[in-house]
């Protein structure tokens, strides 16, 4: 029997596995703020997560360093990593190069997204034979590596901001599952109720895959209400009343952020969820305390 260490990522997200614990990082921006990710990637390993994923600037920006860092986490800590693609700014031949560097990386687990416009009011599909949807991406990731690579997907309980409706924006997701995607990883959400009533849409079209909920830690509160009006996410207001008298004082914040990621990350395994992925924002804390006070949950997968 294989050691749960040297699981692949595919054989992790398997029928009837344990939950999976993960994190996403971002690449940093400057060499000396590499090392200090390396560091960090380093700290992030050793809680042997089951994957980490690295994301992936607007246009590919930061392709180089995203990819040098799911590389490393794979080579020298044996942890299965997660690359972050998105088609958006790129031509299709452009994908293919980008899917060669992959394979000469050894790379084969992608969260494949159709991502943001590079510029505000820039074109999202600048190239006349680019990819316009996820989908297509996940095709061709399919298509290139075929059963040896594991794609995840991104999903939204509260719906892209870009779909019409809720209902709509599921099938889009069943979109990319038929296109051989293999797991959904969702955008960030504060209410269970809404990730409850996603998980049950998905079910309703007939997805089986696993829908690992992307939790954002609260250590900020003025930042966590800018990245929902970005991402479209809402704010109960339950939390919104914990948050908003200690808004202004850093410690308190922390210490009810963790409780409340905490309590959330519970009802989200106990109600069945298939895994936590945090969001670290490149931090050890309280990423680590959160995962700590959650892992030994032991939950059936949804």
């Amino acid at each position: 029997m294989a050691n749960a260490d040297t699981l692949s990522l595919a054989a992790r997200m398997g029928a009837g596995r344990p939950p999976t614990f993960s994190f996403e990082v971002f690449p940093a921006k400057t060499p000396e703020g590499h090392e200090k990710l390396i560091g960090l990637v380093g700290e992030l390993c050793a809680l042997r997560p089951d994957f980490i994923s690295c994301t992936y600037g607007a246009g590919g920006g930061s392709r180089e360093r995203t990819f040098d860092v799911v590389e490393r986490i794979q080579k020298h800590h044996g942890i299965p990593a997660v690359a972050h693609l998105t088609c958006v700014g790129h031509s299709r031949a452009d994908i293919s190069r980008i899917l060669d560097d992959l394979d000469r990386r050894g790379i084969r687990n992608i969260l494949a997204l159709r991502g943001d416009p590079p510029a505000e009011g820039a074109p999202a599909c600048p190239a006349p034979d680019c990819f316009a949807f996820a989908h297509e991406l996940v095709q061709a990731i399919r298509a290139r590596f075929g059963a040896s690579a594991c794609i995840g997907v991104a999903g939204f309980p509260e719906k892209h901001p870009l779909a019409p409706d809720a209902d709509a924006d599921a099938r889009f997701l069943k979109q990319k599952m038929d296109a051989g995607a293999d797991f959904v990883i969702t955008q960030l959400f504060f209410d269970p109720e809404m990730y409850r009533m996603y998980v049950t849409r998905l079910r309703a079209l007939g997805v089986t895959a696993r829908i690992i909920p992307g939790v954002l830690p609260v250590v900020d509160f003025r930042a966590v209400e800018r990245f929902c009006a970005r991402c479209g996410a809402g704010i109960p207001p339950a939390m919104r009343a914990v948050f908003e008298p200690i808004a202004d004082d850093p410690e308190r914040t922390r210490a009810a952020g963790v409780r409340f990621t905490v309590r959330l990350c519970r009802t989200l395994l106990d109600a069945g969820s298939p895994g936590i992925h945090l969001y670290t924002l490149n931090k050890l804390e309280p990423a680590r305390t959160i995962m700590a006070a959650v892992r030994s949950l032991d939950a059936p997968a949804l």
